[in-house]
């Protein structure tokens, strides 16, 4: 007997969905955990938080649980600098958008350091 676990899209309200159509995500280092979908009637994909005991009743349900780490950057020490601006993204634009732009990039990097 299949187990059907009602969800809510929100666009859609309430969709039925089979334990294969879910898949359950759990933060290594925090522990904090969502469940994924993608809505049967818009096919728009979900993401919703849950408890542990919700994510423990859908991965002993059956649904595929995915254990993830976060990136390294996110708790590394910024470099030295200024922050990235606004102005240097226009900066970067402006010299993206020309020919030589790799060239004048290389150049850039050699005299900063």
């Amino acid at each position: 007997m299949a187990t059907l676990i009602r969800a809510t899209c929100r666009d859609c309200g309430d969709v039925e969905l089979g334990t294969s159509d879910l898949v359950v995500r759990l933060c290594e280092q925090t522990e904090g955990g969502t469940y994924v979908f993608r809505c049967p009637v818009c096919t728009t994909p979900v993401v919703r938080p849950a408890d542990r005991p919700t994510l423990e009743l859908l991965v002993s349900s059956g649904c595929r649980l995915e254990v993830w780490r976060a990136p390294a950057e996110l708790t590394e020490d910024r470099p030295p600098g200024a922050p990235f601006t606004c102005d240097d993204l226009i900066d970067f634009h402006e010299l993206i958008c020309g020919d030589d732009w790799f060239d004048e990039l290389l150049t850039s990097r050699r005299r900063d350091g």
